[in-house]
């Protein structure tokens, strides 16, 4: 029979599960391929993934687990009878161990038996019965029952099979950790197959995992609108990324970050992953910095990635209007360029050179772009890759699937994605330019790259910092859709920074180009 989407979602919403390994009880082709019983190779599709965190003291989270493993599945294609399918699922405040029959849709789950002592610090025991019906399920059991009834279930000759997640993910470069439990001496083991199926699976989005997404990119965006409008020459850094938090919590009930938020502003906003604990968003804003602010609110365990740059005293200087507007050149083009089909590093290497066209007409550097792009001078003044798939993973696996190599180019070699764009892809556009002294002296002092510079006009920008632009992008059948809404426009951040209300309200722009703000009972015009 043909097996549509095996998960349910529950109530209606992506409710988290963090998927660590894959049980397959089945039969197996000599070279390896897991197969159904009539010998034919199962298929896999798109995964409709969720994730938590826990607090709990009874959880035990071993080293090596990345939010990578955060995966759930569906699966399509022609099934026996007999053929089994099994997940360890973390979920928050416990355990679950999932098995599907896919030639009828029933399911098994699995819930830890847990201490008496749960109930005093954690709150009420839940039975079985309680589980089966949270979470849609045929039947359900404890772990502790788990071998017993799988081996009752399976139907073949010698040990059940048990296919393991294990793999490199290829953003974080870390191994995901395989799941153990009480029994496991009972199953054959796969190391091998599941990580490559279960990473792809997490590469296109689902119409519900798209909705979580917007929820997560409007209050971000609502919120990065906030912290633009409030902030003011004097303020610490962590003061605006204290201002994000709770607007995204208190209006969009976002209780976590994507990640540790970047509030970077003067020189610091050219450190790309500025905010850690050794630079914890504190320096004070003075008159004549740019902010780089790069926030992103979680919601139900999917996130949001987005940045915005701004003149913290509210108006742009020439030379910080040119430099944004590079960066958002390359965004615009970047973003009016994504379809299916297109490639992601065409897709860099086109942000590049507009950043370096613009610089060129800024007399920033000098030059045929042509062989600047030659000689990889777009990695001086943007470093990092142009984005990465977004999920439940900022930096979503499945950006260089089974077979394909990372390059080895200044720039390109940054890359999170080395993909074609497909439609129902979430991915952050982030092209940004920055004055690093750790990069720009090298290439000024290199006989291959001296000659693209005017030392006067970089110092000029010595301590200047950088500028990103970072929206989240859902690739559509036809092309793509922003999903975060923030202004981009210098004009439009200028008259956001004075009053103006988000979005601008067309008929409040008056004809000079000013901003009329209502105050109170009358209107104000503000001058751009």
């Amino acid at each position: 029979m043909k097996q549509g989407a095996i998960l349910r979602r529950f109530h209606g919403q992506s409710h988290g599960c963090r998927t660590t390994s894959f049980l397959s009880l089945s039969s197996r082709r000599s070279n390896g391929t897991p197969c159904n019983q009539s010998g034919q190779t199962r298929e896999f599709s798109p995964a409709k993934p969720g994730t938590v965190r826990s607090s709990n003291p009874w959880i035990h989270t071993p080293s090596g687990w990345g939010r990578e493993n955060t995966i759930l599945y569906r699966s399509r294609g022609t099934f026996q009878a007999g053929e089994l399918f099994c997940l360890l699922v973390w979920s928050q405040g416990t355990w679950f161990l999932w098995r599907y029959r896919c030639c009828n849709g029933k399911s098994l789950l699995f819930a830890p038996r847990l201490p008496a002592d749960y109930a005093v610090w954690l709150g009420e025991i839940k039975p079985p019965f309680y589980f089966k019906e949270r979470y849609m399920v045929s039947t359900a059991f404890y772990v502790d029952e788990m071998v017993k009834v799988l081996n009752d279930h399976y139907q073949g000759q010698g040990k059940p099979l048990l296919f393991l997640l294990y793999g490199l993910n290829t953003d974080s470069n870390n191994f995901s950790k395989p799941a153990e439990f009480e029994g496991m001496e009972h199953f054959e083991r796969d190391l091998n197959t599941l990580h490559p199926i279960l990473s792809e699976c997490r590469v296109l989005k689902s119409r519900l995992e798209l909705a979580v997404i917007q929820h997560a990119n409007n209050i971000s965006s609502e919120a990065h609108v906030e912290v633009m409008r409030n902030t003011k020459v004097g303020m610490k850094e962590y003061q605006l990324e204290s201002m994000f938090l709770h607007h995204t919590y208190m209006y969009g009930g976002c209780r976590h970050c994507s990640y540790t938020c970047i509030c970077a502003t003067g020189g610091n906003s050219a450190v790309l992953h500025y905010g850690h604990a050794a630079a914890p968003n504190d320096r004070t804003l003075e008159d004549g910095d740019m902010a780089l602010l790069d926030m992103g609110a979680e919601y139900h365990f999917y996130g949001s990635d987005i940045t915005c740059s701004f003149p913290v005293n509210g108006k742009f200087t020439d030379d910080q209007r040119l430099i944004y507007n590079a960066v958002l050149d390359a965004h615009n083009a970047v973003i009016a360029a994504m379809k299916p089909g297109v490639s992601w590093v065409d897709m860099h290497k086109l942000a590049e050179k507009v950043i370096l066209d613009s610089l060129k007409k800024g007399s920033i550097i000098i030059g045929d772009i042509e062989d600047m792009m030659a000689q990889h001078l777009g990695a001086v003044f943007m470093p990092h890759g142009l984005g990465h798939l977004l999920g439940i993973d900022t930096h979503d696996p499945g950006g260089y699937s089974k077979g394909m190599q990372r390059p080895k180019e200044p720039g390109l070699r940054a890359l999170r994605i080395v993909r074609e764009l497909e439609e129902d892809m979430v991915i952050t556009v982030e092209p940004g330019c920055y004055f690093i002294n750790a990069l720009l002296a090298p290439a000024m002092e290199s006989s291959d790259t001296s000659r693209f510079f005017d030392c006067n006009v970089i110092q000029r920008f010595e301590g200047f910092g950088g500028v990103r632009i970072e929206s989240n992008v859902h690739v559509t059948k036809n092309g793509c859709n922003n999903m975060t809404k923030v202004p981009r426009e210098t004009w439009a951040i200028e008259a956001v920074m004075a009053g103006a209300p988000w979005p601008l309200d067309n008929t409040l722009i008056g004809n000079n180009g000013g901003v009329l703000d209502r105050s109170s009972d009358r209107f104000k015009r503000i001058a751009l």
